[in-house]
């Protein structure tokens, strides 16, 4: 078949990813994109505003298009179709043949009819270019009203915050979120987003828009009433795109939308319709799960396969509006005839949440949640599967009063059919597959499933299925260390913090049995190195550590070991470069200059380790730890001292984030940078800890990852003063250190970290577990005992007894052989060791 899709939304893109995986035959497919990128998240749009590219944006993988074959042409609006021939033509005149036609074209933005609404820096919120739009006219601008106050008006809002501008809500209804929440739960969430300073002004009609005298618009409203900005952003609702079905004889609504049957197909033949621009019995879809499943449902029919069918679809939401949760499920506002209503308010913590029951109160029809939504899941897979509700429902949204854990519904009561995540249409059934065929891993389950990869919501329930199937399985949840210790590496650190445990001998007397091994005693090193930062090399510290910890250098494949002295931030004197280039010269050691801004010498033997560690301690190095399970490097840009577009002083700030989290112990390694502006050149947002400057402060981003399995790190907190920064960090990595397993990096301790990023910005925010105060002393406890495990080194005479090639001798390895290449050393290979090939021996 030739397949001509019109458009390349998140709709259109999941349609060719399900196309992709499901054909057993290849099939030609063309797609006719109006937009001058592939398919991005629209969800995300706010993300741009606090760091986010418009690449980080992207749902299409790089190489999608040349792996698939399929043909995608930007830049092309589709201007007609002739159902008759088969054919869609474009603005530029070309026309294409099609077999099966699908219509992917989305909605736009609804301007509402006010007179001076096309003034310049009247906006619209919908597309990567529109947001660029409003980057530009926000920059000349001090005040900026959002028309909407819907899901869209309020997501518009927080860009405008972002930003740093003064930022208003006019909404015509009498509340905000009308359609999702009701009055009470309208007034919960109009108080919490007033007190982060969002004017809010409702039940406003606005007539004109005329010149202001303070600001460049005046926004005049039917009371007499009026209120002046610079920009105005139109974020009142979305409009179906249906205007070539429309003028091309394909059966639309009344108020629009392509009209489509249960296989999303239009009257036309062969001709399907997927998403927003899709009217399925009388209703417009406007989330993107649905859209998802017409997805699916077109590209298995036009496969030949008629089993699945949309028969509509939930539209209930968990959102994150403005740092507000709000949560919206079925008949919110209790429309059906003989419903009950429970509701639960408490102002002092500004939480709503309210049920809708049906008259027997059995049934749940619908909920609320606002400020407190971690009922949501619970709630939802009640509605969505019909069951039946506990003897007294309230208990469901009540707080509990004696320390007990709030009534929760439980998994294992879930039938296999139950829709654990609806963006990606994932059952119960699909997640046990995976369980049953190995998975055993929240972030490996999540990766093969597409559960909770979307909008996240349902990542804790994904948590709780997996842990419920394993434990069914006989599989014991509770990851020992190894036989020698029936304990997490979590379960590990608080005993050992607990008992004041210092030895290794102690560990296993009261807490395990046999000798240890090379897993539990180098995990016992690490939680000692991070509770009591005491040398490492300490006696009877060392004989737990691993080799390269050992002998506090990377040891090479040739036996020899690389040595990386600290410069922090990257930042060096010509007198340090002199000297390290001194060294290398002296002990033939190759150099390169990492990632990370440090530069590396390989081939020192061991005996020489000491004295080259002596001749840099002296110049004023340290041990840059390159070798440990701790902070390797900051990475930062030049920032405001020389770039013209830097914002902050990142080297500065660097700096002082190197030296004061240099030798702290992790599960696993860490690395940071320090970017001085948006233009990210330090790529903070590939590092477990990654720092962005604005013009009010500094962006903190956690858990991302450049390595094997790249993790784009994850906004914690935005304009922040370096003070502040600094504690949230020292928290941070103070519970990780507490609760990642053994050799887990941030990146893969967050993707299986029940509740996710709002429950990791609780604790080192909002300090929910009320530990932000023990966390802080905990690091400043390591910074103030720090040393230089080098130099502590080459200053303990038994240690340095260590240092030698072999143990009964002071002579050096012979079998150490370097060649010259490029003008400098490398390893010798065995056919050059064995036959002396000709080589400048070194």
């Amino acid at each position: 078949m030739r397949i001509v899709m019109i458009g390349h939304g998140m709709v259109g893109h999941r349609f060719l990813e399900n196309l992709a995986k499901k054909a057993t035959v290849p099939h030609e497919v063309i797609v006719l994109a109006e937009e001058p990128r592939p398919a991005y998240d629209r969800v995300q749009l706010s993300a741009f505003f606090s760091g986010k590219t418009a690449e980080d944006l992207s749902v299409t993988p790089q190489d999608f298009f040349s792996n698939t074959g399929y043909g995608l042409q930007l830049n092309t609006r589709a201007t007609g179709i002739d159902t008759a021939a088969k054919t869609v033509t474009t603005q530029n005149g070309d026309v294409f043949h099609y077999d099966k036609l699908v219509l992917a074209t989305g909605s736009y933005p609804f301007v509402p009819p006010v007179q001076g609404n096309n003034r310049e820096g009247c906006l619209v919120y919908r597309t990567i270019e529109d947001l660029y739009a409003i980057k530009q006219t926000a920059a000349s601008s001090k005040v900026g009203v959002v028309v909407g106050g819907g899901l869209l008006g309020l997501e518009a809002a927080k860009a405008l915050k972002d930003l740093g501008l003064e930022t208003h809500v006019v909404e015509f209804a009498p509340r905000l979120m009308a359609v999702q929440i009701d009055d009470m739960g309208g007034k919960v969430l109009r108080k919490k987003i007033a007190e982060l300073g969002v004017g809010i002004h409702t039940e406003r009609n606005t007539v004109e828009i005329v010149d202001g005298t303070n600001c460049r618009h005046a926004m005049k409203f039917s009371d007499g009433t009026s209120l002046e900005t610079d920009m105005i952003l139109f974020s009142a609702g979305i409009r179906p795109r249906d205007d070539i079905a429309r003028a091309n004889g394909i059966a639309v609504g009344a108020r629009g939308g392509i009209v489509v049957d249960n296989f999303c197909r239009t009257n036309a033949p062969d001709v399907y319709a997927i998403g927003e621009c899709a009217l399925w019995d009388g209703k417009i879809y406007g989330l993107v799960a649905p859209g998802y499943q017409m997805a699916e449902v077109a590209c298995t029919h036009i496969l030949g396969n008629e089993d699945k069918q949309f028969t509509g679809a939930d539209m209930s939401t968990k959102l994150k509006l403005m740092g507000v949760d709000v949560a919206s499920i079925g008949d919110a506002h209790g429309a059906t005839a003989g419903s009950i209503n429970y509701s639960y308010i408490d102002e002092r913590s500004q939480t709503y949440k309210k049920l809708v029951v049906s008259a027997d109160g059995k049934k749940l029809l619908g909920a609320v949640l606002v400020g407190d939504v971690d009922a949501y899941g619970d709630l939802l897979q009640l509605k969505l599967n019909d069951m039946t509700l506990p003897e007294k429902p309230e208990a469901l949204i009540l707080p509990a009063t004696d320390g007990s854990k709030p009534v929760g519904l439980g998994v294992d009561a879930l039938p296999m059919s139950a829709v654990i995540c609806s963006c990606n249409n994932v059952t119960k059934q699909d997640l046990c597959t995976a369980i049953e065929g190995g998975v055993m891993e929240l972030g490996e389950l999540k990766s093969c499933t597409k559960a909770a990869t979307s909008c996240g919501g349902c990542s804790a329930l994904v948590g709780q299925v997996l842990k419920c199937e394993l434990q069914k399985r006989g599989v014991e949840v509770k990851k020992d260390i190894c036989e020698h210790f029936a304990y997490s590496r979590q379960e590990m650190y608080h005993l050992a913090k607990i008992g004041n445990i210092r030895t290794f001998e102690d560990f296993i007397a009261k807490h395990g049995k046999g000798d240890g091994c090379d897993i539990c005693k180098p995990t016992a090193a690490s939680i000692f190195a991070s509770l009591w930062n005491e040398h490492i090399l300490k006696k009877p510290l060392a004989g737990l550590q691993d080799t390269n910890d050992y002998f506090l250098a990377n040891m090479q494949k040739d036996g020899t070991y690389s040595i990386v002295p600290r410069i922090p931030g990257g930042e060096i004197t010509p007198e340090g470069l002199i000297t390290i280039g001194e060294v290398a010269k002296k002990y033939k050691l190759y150099t390169k200059i990492t990632g990370g801004q440090r530069i590396d010498l390989f081939g020192a033997r061991v005996e020489q380790l000491p004295v080259i560690w002596k001749e840099l301690v002296d110049a004023g190095f340290e041990s840059g730890h390159a070798y440990g399970k701790s902070l390797r490097t900051v990475k930062s840009c030049v920032g405001s001292t020389w770039c013209r577009y830097g914002v902050q002083d990142s080297v500065g700030f660097a700096i002082d984030l190197e030296n004061r989290y240099r030798g702290l112990r992790s599960p696993h390694k860490l690395k940071f940078a320090v970017s001085g502006c948006t233009r990210e050149c330090a790529e903070a947002q590939s590092k477990d800890v990654g720092v962005i400057a604005t013009e009010k402060g500094w962006n903190l981003y956690v858990c991302g990852n450049g390595g094997m399995k790249p993790r784009h790190a994850e906004l914690l907190a935005s304009d922040l003063d370096s003070e502040t920064l600094i504690k949230y960090v020292d928290r941070f990595l103070m519970f990780y250190i507490r609760t990642a397993d053994r050799l887990q990096r941030t990146s893969v301790w967050r993707d299986n970290l029940e509740g996710g990023l709002d429950y990791l910005k609780d604790v080192i925010i909002n300090d929910s577990l009320g530990i932000a105060d023990e966390l802080e002393m905990q690091m400043q406890y390591v910074a103030d005992t720090f040393a230089c495990e080098w130099k502590e080194a080459i200053n303990n005479p038994e240690t340095l007894k260590r240092f030698r090639s072999f143990v009964n001798s002071d002579e050096v390895d012979n079998n150490v052989v370097f060649v010259e290449e490029r003008g400098q050393i490398r390893p010798a290979t065995a056919q050059e060791k064995a036959g002396r090939i000709a080589v400048a021996e070194v």
